[in-house]
């Protein structure tokens, strides 16, 4: 994990002038390439990856200002700063706008050089950190803190606690909403590589054409709307931990080039013939059996063994309803809407554990925000829950209730629970099928493939 040294590629026609820029930058600490004309630039940049250009403006051949607009059009997270022994206000602005990130007159002074390429690097600095930002947003935007005193749970957390410190691959297997991904923040927080992002990939939101990119980044033009060269996830993660929820979404196309980053920490960019690396730590979770994929053909079995060097494995939450009162609590008071949170009732709370809760922790929480917001006092009752069984009181027999709607006993069957579950999720959103596939922690491909399957309609 040690940090790379800043590549510098030095651009200059005076061949002197060139030589003592490179020994003061080597001297600096930066790993230096050098090029004396435009057209060795251009052949550079496409041969490595640069941080930072220092480049000459005149030039025979192919000029300084072709080379940066060539850099930009391709490569947006290298930095140019433009040299010149013309101090021309028209030029300098011709420079910024093709994006150069200074411009520096010659004669320059090593310090006011070194100055400028601080600079840049911080601004560099920057934009990644903000990918990163991105990235963690959105890997937090259904997340918190973990609250569980169920031993099953616990045994979970004892055995992530051990793994956290090691970089074994590991593969956190659940049903949706269990809180894999919470699980996985774990292992990240508790890791060497906890001061380096941790960046998350849902492989079941990205298209099958795109996943590549999304992982590996591509260059300009290597396909239709890639207008561009961007970073993958793999390269924006160096150092720290990527995360592949869902893995087994993952076309059988990519799946071997994944395979192969895994085994050598090498990979190529869509369209790219430079072979790159990166040093990440891989975390996966599936709420499928990845066993079964692979019998069906939709998994590489050198893929799983490379994925399960250590598999946990977190219960769903019908087998351990003692977490329900400590999840209820913890949701009521994050998404209370007063000073002081509100309580729930007796029956509301009995009701709420004899649930089998196909959603799990993700359902359970969306029922609390729910029921916090119709309550109409600070209380909430039974009929403030938006549960598929319907509000029954349990002080008391449990009266008879319609036939056709599922009920709760050895006699049930799962599949009536999560119909109606479903069913009433897509009502209570008006059918907006991608807020309604948040909710129930499904992709939204599988809810088109329920809708299907239960012969779900409006109403």
């Amino acid at each position: 994990m040690s940090k790379a040294p800043i590549s510098v590629l030095a651009v200059d026609d005076d061949a002197s002038l060139l030589e003592v820029l490179t020994g003061v930058l080597q001297q600096e600490g930066y790993e230096v390439q050098k090029a004396t004309d435009g057209i060795s630039a251009i052949n550079a940049v496409q041969s490595q990856p640069f941080d930072i250009v220092l480049l000459d403006i005149k030039m025979p051949r192919v000029d300084g200002i072709e080379v940066l607009r060539f850099i930009k059009g391709h490569y947006l997270d290298c930095e140019v700063i433009m040299l010149t022994g013309a101090a021309d206000i028209k030029t300098a602005v011709e420079c910024l706008q093709a994006g150069a990130f200074h411009y520096v007159t010659k004669p320059y002074s090593i310090e006011e050089l070194l100055t400028v390429i601080d600079r840049a690097l911080e601004r560099r600095q920057l934009l990644a950190q903000n990918k990163i930002l991105k990235s963690e947003l959105e890997r937090h935007a259904f997340s918190d803190s973990i609250v569980s005193r169920s031993k099953a749970f616990l045994d979970v957390l004892n055995l992530a606690a051990r793994v956290a410190p090691t970089d074994s691959t590991v593969l956190i297997q659940g049903s949706s909403g269990t809180g894999k991904e919470l699980l996985a923040n774990f292992l990240h927080a508790n890791s060497p590589r906890k001061t380096l992002p941790m960046v998350a990939l849902n492989c079941s939101s990205i298209p099958e054409t795109l996943i590549e990119s999304e992982l590996f980044g591509h260059e300009r033009g290597s396909f239709t709307d890639a207008i561009a060269t961007k970073q993958g996830l793999v390269e924006i993660a160096n150092g720290g931990t990527l995360f592949l929820d869902e893995v087994a979404e993952i076309s059988t196309m990519v799946q071997p080039k994944i395979l192969r980053f895994l085994q050598t920490g090498e990979y190529r960019r869509v369209g790219g013939a430079k072979v790159l690396k990166s040093d990440v730590r891989i975390i996966s979770a599936t709420n499928k059996d990845l066993r079964q994929e692979v019998a069906a053909g939709r998994f590489r079995e050198d893929l799983l063994y490379r994925l399960n060097v250590i598999t946990l494995t977190l219960p769903p939450l019908r087998e351990r309803k003692e977490d329900v009162p400590l999840l209820v609590e913890h949701f009521v008071k994050k998404h209370r809407r007063m000073k002081e949170p509100k309580r729930v009732d007796e029956q509301a709370m009995a009701l709420l554990g004899k649930y089998d809760w196909p959603g799990n922790v993700r359902e359970l929480e969306n029922v609390i925000e729910r029921a916090i917001i119709l309550s109409r006092d600070n209380i909430i009752r039974v009929d403030d829950l938006s549960l598929p069984i319907g509000p029954q009181s349990y002080t008391e027999p449990l009266a008879p209730i319609d036939p056709s709607a599922p009920r709760l006993g050895s006699a049930v069957l799962m599949v009536d629970i999560e119909k109606a579950h479903i069913h009433g999720v897509l009502n209570s959103v008006s059918w907006n099928k991608n807020i309604a596939a948040k909710i129930l922690g499904i992709s939204l491909k599988t809810l088109y493939t329920k809708i299907r399957q239960y012969d779900l309609t409006k109403g």
